[in-house]
């Protein structure tokens, strides 16, 4: 599987499942929204999308906020994200 960041758009996406965030001031990424198709939910496509923002918030030293459910829970269950969060 093969995440990309289109950040004009500010997404993570493998083409058809989407990670939305929004920059709501320096150095905070707001992770809002996950979207996957239901053909491919339960294939790990949103784990896959919540660790390519996560990854691309600690390599860009970025406090994170996770107002979607599904980045928050995925933060919850892997604690190696946790000192992302504001």
């Amino acid at each position: 599987m093969s995440i990309h960041h289109n950040p004009s758009q500010h997404t993570f996406t493998d083409g058809q499942a989407e990670l939305a965030y929004e920059l709501p001031a320096p150095g905070v990424i707001d992770f809002v929204h996950t979207q996957v198709p239901t053909g491919e939910q339960g294939q790990g496509v949103g784990s896959a999308l919540a660790k390519a923002g996560l990854d691309y918030a600690r390599q860009h030293a970025m406090r994170v906020v996770a107002t979607c459910p599904f980045v928050a829970s995925y933060i919850q269950q892997h604690a190696e994200y946790a000192d992302l969060v504001k």
